[in-house]
C-alpha cells in the first residue's frame, strides 16, 4: 500500500522515537509515561500507566488516520499475519485470543483450541470476533471493506507496507507503531538489527542485473512490478525489473504474461512466487511444472541456473510486513543468489 507512513504526525513521532531519545511518550490525555526501558526490575513503572495511546493507522478508505487504542491491550484479535508476526516477535503473543487461519509454519502455535478461529485474512467471522471480546483488532488490506463493521466491536489497527518507502522501513515503522501500544519501542531496533546489511549485500550482487519477477497462479505466469508483492526484489535489492512498466498497476496479482514475453525480454534472472502453493490450492500444478517449459528452458536465465523459485511463497504472499517474514524472505534470496 503506497504512502502509508505511520509516524508522519509529530505526536506519533514522539512515540516512535521515545526509546531512542530516552524521552517519555505521550498518551492521548497528554500525560507522560516512561519508555519500556525505564521500567523497574519488577516490571512496575515509575508513573501511572495510561489507559490509551494514539497511533496512526489506516481507515476503511485506506487513508491515514489517528486511532485511539488501549495501552497494553490484554485481548487481541488477529486478522493479519504480518501483525501477528510482529506481536509474536515482540513477545506479546500470549495476548492473542482469536486469529484468522494460517498455513505459516512459524505461527502454528496460534492455531489451537485455546485461541478462537476468526475466519480468514480475506473474510472475517464477525460473530466469532465479537465473541472473543477483543480490546483491539488487527487487519490487513484484504479486510479493508470490513473495517467499519469490525470497528463496531473494537478499535481496528490497519497497517500495510509502503512499496515506495520499502519493505524494510515499512516493517520497522509498523513494528514501532505496534510496540508503542505496549511500551516496547526499545525492542524494535534489536529485532531489526542486521536487515540493512543483508539488503546491502544482496544489492551489491544485483547491481547491473535485470530480472522478471512474477507469480504463478491457475496455470498462468503473472508479472509483478515494483508496486506490490515482491517489490523488495526490484526496489531495495535493486534488480532492474524489466517485466512491468513503472506506470502499470500490478499490485494485486500481477498482469498475465506469455512465456514468449519472457523470451523476448531475456532477463538475467527470473523470480517466481507460487501463489497456489501459498494459499494451498487443491490440485494446482506446481510452479516448476508450469515454468519449466520449452520456451523458458531456452532462456539464458534458465540455462545459467537463474530461475529462482521463492522457497517460502506463503510468507511472501500472506505475511510480507512481518519481522520473521522479512528474515525468511531475505533467506530465500540469499540462499539462491549468495550461496
Amino acid at each position: 500500500m503506497k504512502k502509508t507512513i505511520f509516524f508522519a504526525l509529530a505526536g506519533v513521532m514522539s512515540l516512535g522515537l521515545a526509546a531512542c531519545s530516552g524521552e517519555n511518550v505521550k498518551t492521548t490525555s497528554g500525560d507522560s509515561i516512561p519508555p519500556a526501558s525505564s521500567q523497574t526490575a519488577s516490571g512496575s513503572q515509575n508513573k501511572e500507566r495510561p489507559e490509551s495511546v494514539t497511533i496512526i493507522s489506516l481507515n476503511a478508505s485506506k487513508e491515514e488516520t489517528e486511532l485511539e487504542v488501549p495501552y497494553d491491550p490484554q485481548r487481541i484479535a488477529i486478522l493479519d499475519m504480518a501483525s501477528l508476526d510482529i506481536l509474536d516477535a515482540l513477545g506479546v503473543g500470549d495476548r492473542v485470543v482469536g486469529t484468522a487461519d494460517t498455513s505459516l509454519e512459524y505461527l502454528q502455535n496460534y492455531i489451537n483450541d485455546d485461541i478462537s478461529s476468526l475466519g480468514t485474512i480475506k473474510e472475517a467471522d464477525l460473530e466469532a470476533v465479537m465473541a472473543c471480546e477483543p480490546d483491539v483488532i488487527f487487519i490487513g488490506g484484504r479486510l479493508a471493506s470490513s473495517y467499519d463493521a469490525l470497528s463496531e466491536i473494537a478499535p481496528v489497527v490497519y497497517l500495510a507496507t509502503d512499496t515506495e518507502l520499502g519493505v524494510v522501513e515499512s516493517v520497522r515503522r509498523n513494528a514501532m507503531t505496534i510496540a508503542s501500544m505496549f511500551g516496547l519501542e526499545d525492542k524494535v531496533d534489536e529485532l531489526m538489527a542486521g536487515f540493512n546489511s543483508r539488503i546491502a549485500a544482496l544489492a551489491e550482487f544485483s547491481a547491473g542485473k535485470t530480472a522478471i519477477i512474477g507469480l504463478v497462479t491457475s496455470g498462468s505466469f503473472n508479472v509483478l512490478g515494483n508496486d506490490g508483492r515482491c517489490s523488495m526484489i526490484g526496489r531495495e535489492i535493486g534488480f532492474e525489473n524489466i517485466g512491468a512498466a513503472a506506470d502499470i498497476d500490478t499490485s494485486t496479482h500481477g498482469n498475465e504474461a506469455s512465456f514468449e514475453f519472457i523470451v523476448e525480454k531475456d532477463p538475467d534472472y527470473i523470480f517466481v512466487m507460487d501463489r497456489d502453493a501459498a494459499i494451498g490450492t487443491d490440485g494446482a500444478q506446481l510452479a516448476q511444472e508450469i515454468m519449466e517449459n520449452e520456451l523458458v528452458m531456452g532462456t539464458d536465465a534458465y540455462k545459467n541456473g537463474h530461475l529462482v523459485y521463492l522457497a517460502h511463497p506463503a510468507v511472501w504472499y500472506t505475511a510480507e510486513g512481518g519481522i520473521t517474514a522479512l528474515d525468511l524472505m531475505l533467506k530465500d534470496l540469499e540462499s539462491s543468489l549468495l550461496g
